[in-house]
């Protein structure tokens, strides 16, 4: 192989690199919008929010620790990961990159989601 080969080859094959690597990333963002727009990223967020409020209630309104909220689970939530914030009194809740959402304590309200 000489010096003008080599050099003429790694082009097209960078070239060709960037093509996979460009459409790949199109092909798994077209899969995210699919998930998400459709009744799947709706049931996400139905389900994080739905769960958010649970835990919520469980911890502050019951007084509940986080492993006995937990057993408050419905099945199918598994999913779910669910975080809590006792400086904040809010509990987080979200499904891997379709939902997420928070519900905040209030002393005289009890807890309540915040707006999407």
């Amino acid at each position: 192989m000489n010096a003008s080969t080599a050099t003429t080859s790694m082009p097209r094959l960078t070239r060709r690199w960037w093509f996979w690597l460009v459409l790949l990333a199109a092909v798994l963002v077209a899969i995210w919008g699919g998930l998400k727009f459709s009744s799947t990223g709706k049931r996400a967020e139905l389900a994080a929010g739905y769960l958010a409020h649970v835990v919520c209630s469980c911890r502050y309104v019951g007084n509940r620790d986080m492993p006995s909220c937990e057993t408050d689970r419905e099945p199918g939530t598994e999913i779910v990961t669910v975080t809590d914030d006792p400086a904040r009194r809010q509990v987080t809740a979200s499904v891997p990159l379709l939902a997420s959402r928070t519900a905040r304590y209030d002393p005289e309200f009890g807890c309540a989601l915040d707006m999407p």
